[in-house]
């Protein structure tokens, strides 16, 4: 083919899946989705020819609510640390992000694989309370049934140091965990929050909690069955799973 030809294909081609996975791709996953087609070209190129097709992944900044209750810094370590991410149902984190629906705030929780990245369970809730976070992992443990031992990780937020969220978890037999710094500590939420907030919220107005939980459903649908991570070597999270099992 002719490298005038082969251009404009190949133009064509990353358009393509620029679009199919609605602007949320830059050019590392297009460029490893272009591989899995038999496509030899170099990541520089496809980044030449997304500038030239003003081709651009969405971003956004992440704003999100910290608690700052310095009363809660007592009792629970952080069991991170101590290693064990190696396969699913090891190591468990959570944390809360906020979206506006109509005039208010409107709260989501979220509970992640940290091995996998895959996002088991979520809720939103008018209020930020341990109600919630007690919602969200007795969803996640419905749907994956973890052996005994597994450690759920989450910030020193109220919600999650809560009495009532720790006896649930200890009821579970999950050994709790909490970040003793920054958002470093609990970085693979921070991760997708941002990739959320990018990738769906940002630039979206939600005037009812329906529409908006049909979003999120949408959304973590796509997240986990199709949207690659570099992370996993550019599997998505259900593929990884299945590569671990």
């Amino acid at each position: 083919m002719p490298a005038r030809s082969r251009t404009r294909s190949l133009s064509g081609r990353i358009a393509e899946l620029f679009w199919r996975h609605q602007g949320r791709y830059g050019s590392p996953r297009l460029h490893h989705e272009l591989a899995l087609e038999g496509w030899r070209v170099s990541r520089r190129r496809v980044e030449r020819l997304m500038r030239a097709l003003s081709l651009r992944a969405r971003v956004a900044r992440v704003y999100r609510a910290r608690p700052g209750l310095r009363r809660f810094l007592t009792q629970h370590p952080n069991r991170l640390r101590a290693g064990g991410t190696g396969r699913p149902d090891q190591v468990w984190v959570g944390d809360i992000t906020y979206v506006r629906v109509g005039g208010r705030w409107w709260f989501l929780a979220v509970v992640l694989d940290r091995c996998s990245r895959r996002v088991l369970a979520w809720s939103v809730d008018r209020s930020r309370t341990a109600r919630l976070t007690r919602r969200v992992i007795d969803a996640a443990v419905r749907r994956r049934r973890p052996r005994h031992g597994l450690v759920f990780h989450s910030d020193r937020g109220p919600e999650y140091l809560a009495a009532a969220f720790g006896d649930r978890l200890r009821a579970l037999g999950i050994a709790q965990s909490s970040a003793w710094r920054g958002p470093e500590d609990n970085a693979h939420m921070e991760s997708f929050f941002h990739s959320l907030k990018a990738e769906l919220l940002h630039g979206r107005r939600f005037t009812t909690a329906g529409g908006l939980r049909r979003a999120l459903a949408r959304y973590v649908r796509y997240y986990n069955h199709r949207r690659r991570h570099s992370a996993l070597a550019y599997d998505t999270p259900v593929d990884y799973e299945a590569g671990a099992a």
